[in-house]
């Protein structure tokens, strides 16, 4: 087994292990048990438990880095929905446990320097995404040419994560963010000249 097929299968056992456990409860014998690696020899590669899941963020990142680039659309009112949508489309992990976990390492980023620089990076990212495509669509005249294309996607990246949040803490689901966002986008974004298509 190369070193690639050790990172996935040990990444892919600290996601079920995350599942069974939660983080606050997580142990590397936890990790262990969910491959075919000992213990030791997850701390062969590893440090630590905390080493271990800023790997795993990172691992998370480059997924969702592959699933919200190049957000389908031919104009830049399409594709800014479209990348709305895949972020609020999450995959089915099949686990509300899975979710519950990333909430609580979320909370442990403001004492966790590893965490909190791995999740800004998510929301970075994100936000120079949106950035482009506003960008794009202001200069070809789609949206409103006085709009400060940083904060709006710093906006929309804050309701986008509240959702998240709140369809982990609550159950709620996404359905009137995205309504709501699209109406955002529909009434406050586009140039008045613009029409809107369904």
């Amino acid at each position: 087994m190369n070193d690639g097929d050790t990172a996935d299968d040990i990444m892919d056992a600290t996601y079920r292990a995350l599942c069974t456990h939660g983080y606050a409860d997580l142990t590397m014998q936890d990790i262990a048990d969910e491959s075919d690696k000992s213990k030791a020899a997850l701390h062969y590669h590893y440090d630590s438990k905390h080493d271990l899941l800023c790997a795993f963020l990172d691992y998370l990142y480059d997924g969702f880095v592959d699933r919200i680039e190049d957000p389908a659309g031919e104009t830049p009112h399409e594709r800014l929905l479209a990348l709305i949508d895949s972020v609020l489309d999450k995959p089915d992990d099949g686990s509300e446990e899975f979710g519950t976990a990333i909430l609580e390492i979320r909370a442990h980023a403001p004492y966790e320097p590893g965490f909190r620089e791995r999740l800004t990076e998510f929301d970075d990212y994100l936000v120079n995404e949106l950035e482009v495509i506003l960008e794009d669509g202001i200069a070809d005249g789609t949206f409103k040419s006085d709009l400060d294309a940083e904060e709006t996607a710093r906006f929309i990246v804050t309701v986008l994560t509240g959702a998240a949040t709140e369809r982990v803490t609550t159950g709620r689901p996404v359905k009137c963010t995205r309504r709501m966002l699209t109406e955002y986008v529909e009434t406050h974004l586009l140039d008045g000249q613009q029409e809107v298509t369904a």
